[in-house]
């Protein structure tokens, strides 16, 4: 068993671990989650106007604040959907521009002129203009690839541009802000001559724009993402990294916030059209069922820890619990320790990919409600969970479910490491003991 666990922990650290940090540090891959998180409040507000208008009660209703709240949603719903099609409706005008800004810092251009111009580069192909009005169709979820795609094109080519010196040069006396203007306009020109030119092409040989096209061919994709099997490749991923002491959430979320946006957008559609939700794995599914307590779903560990008979055990569960309600688990990861343990290996890889396949199953047969709203990842689970299905009461049962389980599968490895400290703090108790009588 021993050699098992090495040998693999030689495969971790020889094979994944330099892997997973050179993915994690590539600065395209940096910019898209800048992207995303800059992107973050705007859409959190504009999930939570969502569910605002749409209130978790039945239509027939009589209890008189539901009813209130219903007919008050149902009379005022242009006014109040407003402040969501500016967040939601619009999250990739914030992710262009996070995304170009990232990349812009990293090349050391000018952060907002970068953005800019991204956004520019963005709306030259999301954007058609028909009979005098611009559609917005790709200006939400489904536009997110062709936001990344074309934010990334635009930043790159204004880098190129800059270090081969092939913008407008103007004398020094001349002020920053005058001369930044001046030296994106080449960028620009670029852009322009480029990305149009290319969308029109796309335009006569498919018969779709260069964002319709993208969603076309990332549909299979896309579909995939949501599959039982995804979630458990991309839970894997993220344990294993993480137990080589990475942090594999930010590479795994990185690589999956776009598909969560794009099925966020359309869980979010059908819910305003009041048809069935289409979609299972998004943010919040991850966030409230595979991570309760942060990565491993250690909540209920912590639980166990301030029972345990062990000092360090006990003292870590003490320092920890506070922190596992909002999802920060390092005081139990670094100081149990999980990382690296070859007794918690097994629990903590397998522990959120059980949760995974119950909480699937279950939302799948329709048991437990969808997700339809982003929330902060640090909300305690159970809240979490109710609040990104609209306030449903079953992702509540769901989410304690889980931690039951996650604490009956914990227990009997905590069992066997907490009797490994028990003896070695007996030894170091009887050392201390001894070399006082000895001092005496």
């Amino acid at each position: 068993m021993s050699s098992l666990y090495q040998s693999m922990v030689d495969i971790i650290e020889q094979k994944i671990t330099p892997l997973a940090g050179t993915v994690g540090q590539q600065r395209h891959v940096i910019a898209i989650r800048d992207g995303f998180i800059a992107a973050l409040p705007f859409m959190i507000i504009g999930s939570f106007m969502l569910v605002f208008i749409f209130p978790p009660f039945a239509p027939e209703t009589t209890m008189g604040f539901a009813r209130a709240w219903l007919n008050f949603s149902l009379e005022y719903r242009d006014q109040l959907m407003l402040p969501y099609y500016l967040s939601m409706g619009v999250m990739t005008f914030f992710i262009s521009v996070g995304i170009g800004a990232s990349l812009g810092r990293h090349y050391k251009l000018d952060p907002v002129m970068t953005g800019l111009l991204s956004l520019m580069a963005f709306l030259l192909v999301a954007a058609p203009y028909h009979d005098k009005q611009i559609s917005t169709q790709y200006f939400s979820g489904e536009g997110i690839f062709t936001a990344i795609i074309t934010s990334i094109y635009a930043s790159e080519v204004y880098a190129w541009l800059k270090h081969h010196r092939i913008t407008i040069r103007l004398p020094k006396e001349v002020p920053t802000g005058v001369a930044r203007s001046f030296e994106i306009l080449i960028p620009v020109l670029v852009i322009v001559a480029t990305l149009h030119p290319f969308n029109l092409f796309i335009q006569s040989v498919t018969g779709m724009n260069i964002p319709a096209a993208i969603m076309h061919l990332l549909a299979p994709l896309i579909s995939a993402s949501d599959s039982l099997p995804a979630i458990l490749i991309s839970v894997f991923i993220c344990q294993i990294l993480w137990f080589a002491g990475i942090h594999g959430a930010l590479i795994v979320t990185g690589i999956m916030n776009p598909f969560w946006m794009t099925n966020l957008a359309l869980n979010q559609a059908a819910l305003s059209a009041g048809e069935p939700l289409p979609h299972i794995y998004l943010q919040g599914f991850w966030d409230h069922y595979l991570l309760i307590g942060g990565v491993g779903s250690t909540l209920p560990l912590a639980f166990l820890l301030l029972r345990s008979r062990s000092v360090h055990l006990r003292t870590i569960g003490r320092m920890g619990v506070v922190p596992s309600f909002f999802n920060i688990n390092e005081p139990i990861l670094f100081g149990a320790p999980i990382i690296m343990n070859p007794l918690m290996f097994l629990p903590f890889i397998f522990v959120p990919m059980v949760n995974a396949i119950f909480a699937y199953i279950a939302t799948k047969l329709g048991w437990v409600a969808q997700v339809v709203s982003l929330t902060p990842w640090t909300t305690p689970a159970p809240i979490g969970a109710s609040w990104a299905a609209n306030w449903a009461f079953s992702p509540v049962i769901m989410c304690l479910f889980c931690m039951v389980t996650s604490a009956m599968m914990y227990y009997p490895f905590l069992k066997v490491y907490e009797h490994t400290l028990l003896k070695q703090e007996q030894e170091r108790d009887q050392q201390m003991t001894a070399e006082s009588t000895a001092n005496v």
